[in-house]
C-alpha cells in the first residue's frame, strides 16, 4: 500500500468541484480491508473528510449526529473510492484499550501476540474508524491520546514493541454526541468523554439529509420505485424525525426514528412486496415499527396514513 495516486474529486465522488481539484489515495484496489464501493450520494461533509485525509495535522476526526444520518457510510464510501484500507471497530461499554492494540491469543496450540486494529492501522497506514466512540469508557479512550497526535505506539505486552505511525494513518470516530454525554435521553449508554481526548479531534456535525437529497438517494438506490412513493416516504421520515428529536408542537415524542438507512430499507422492501395487500404498511413494520412500542407503532403508521392518503391501504407501489 505504498504507491499512491491522485484522484479527481469531481469524477471520483460525482460532485461539483473545481476543475483539476484532486485528492491523494492509493493505486492498488485489491487490499481486503478496502470497503466495498456502493452507490452513494455525497453531501457537503465530503469536503471535511477529504480535507482531514489530506492533512490531519495531528488531529483525529469526530463525526457526530443522530443515528442513521450516514456518518460511518460517508467515511467508508470515501475510503472505497480512494482505495484506502479501513480498520473498523464498533465500540461498546466493556471495550478495553487492549482490544484495540492487541493481545496474546491461543492459536493452533501456541500463544501468540495478535495485533489489534489500532496497531495494524498505525503500522500499515490504514484509517481506524471507531464507531459509537462515545459509548466506550473514557479512561480507555484516553490511551489513544498520544498516537492520535502521531507519537509512537509502544506495546508493552509484546516486549515493548514500538510502532511508529505510518504517514497515512488516520483516526476517525463517530458518535451520537460530541463527547459531552447525552442530554436528550435518546441514546442509552452514551458516556461523557475525557476533555483531553476530545481536544485532539476536529468535530463535524452530520445531520439527516434534506428532502431533495434523500429523494435523489432513493432514485439512485431504488430506481424502480415510483417517484411519488419515494417523495412521500421522505415526508413520513421527516415527520417521524421531528417527533424523535422533540421538535414537534404536539408534545408527543418517539424513541425510534426513521433514519436514512431505514428509509432506504423501507423503499427496497416496498418494491419487493409490491402487489401484496397494504405493502407500504407491511414493509414499514419490517423496516422499523415492529421494534417500536405499540403506541409508537400506531403513531408512526398514523403519520404515514395521513401522508399517503389512499395509497396507504392500496396495493401500491
Amino acid at each position: 500500500m505504498t504507491q499512491t495516486n491522485r484522484f479527481v474529486v469531481a469524477e471520483t465522488f460525482g460532485v461539483k468541484a473545481p476543475r483539476g481539484l484532486t485528492v491523494e489515495g492509493f493505486t492498488d484496489p485489491s487490499h481486503p480491508q478496502i470497503p466495498v464501493k456502493k452507490p452513494y450520494v455525497f453531501r457537503e461533509h465530503l469536503r471535511d473528510v477529504l480535507a482531514f485525509l489530506a492533512e490531519p495535522s495531528g488531529d483525529g476526526l469526530l463525526l457526530t449526529g443522530p443515528t442513521g444520518a450516514g456518518k460511518t457510510s460517508l467515511v467508508l464510501q470515501v475510503a472505497a473510492r480512494l482505495n484506502w484500507p479501513v480498520q473498523e471497530v464498533t465500540c461498546h461499554g466493556r471495550m478495553e484499550l487492549s482490544d484495540l492494540i492487541g493481545q496474546f491469543m491461543l492459536i493452533q496450540g501456541e500463544t501468540r501476540f495478535v495485533h489489534g486494529p489500532l496497531s495494524v492501522a498505525a503500522r500499515d497506514g490504514h484509517i481506524l474508524v471507531l464507531n459509537e466512540m462515545d459509548v466506550m469508557d473514557a479512561a480507555e479512550l484516553a490511551g489513544l491520546n498520544d498516537i492520535v497526535e502521531g507519537a509512537p505506539l509502544v506495546i508493552a505486552a509484546n516486549g515493548g514493541e514500538v510502532i511508529r505511525p505510518n504517514p497515512k494513518f488516520r483516526v476517525i470516530a463517530t458518535g451520537n454526541s460530541a463527547g459531552s454525554g447525552d442530554t436528550s435521553g435518546l441514546y442509552q449508554g452514551v458516556l461523557r468523554q475525557n476533555l483531553a481526548f476530545l481536544d485532539r479531534f476536529r468535530v463535524v456535525q452530520v445531520a439527516y439529509p434534506d428532502a431533495a437529497t434523500e429523494q435523489g438517494l432513493i432514485k439512485t438506490l431504488v430506481p424502480s420505485l415510483p417517484e411519488a412513493i419515494g417523495e412521500k416516504m421522505v415526508d413520513v421520515a421527516n415527520e417521524v424525525r421531528r417527533l424523535f428529536l422533540g421538535q414537534a408542537d404536539t408534545g408527543q415524542e418517539l424513541t425510534v426514528t426513521l433514519s436514512t438507512r431505514t428509509l432506504v430499507r423501507w423503499a427496497r422492501l416496498a418494491l419487493t412486496f409490491k402487489g401484496a395487500p397494504q405493502p407500504l404498511a407491511y414493509t414499514l413494520d419490517q423496516a422499523l415499527t415492529a421494534r417500536a412500542e405499540p403506541e409508537q407503532r400506531e403513531a408512526i403508521h398514523r403519520i404515514a396514513a395521513d401522508v399517503f392518503g389512499g395509497l396507504w391501504t392500496g396495493t401500491a407501489p
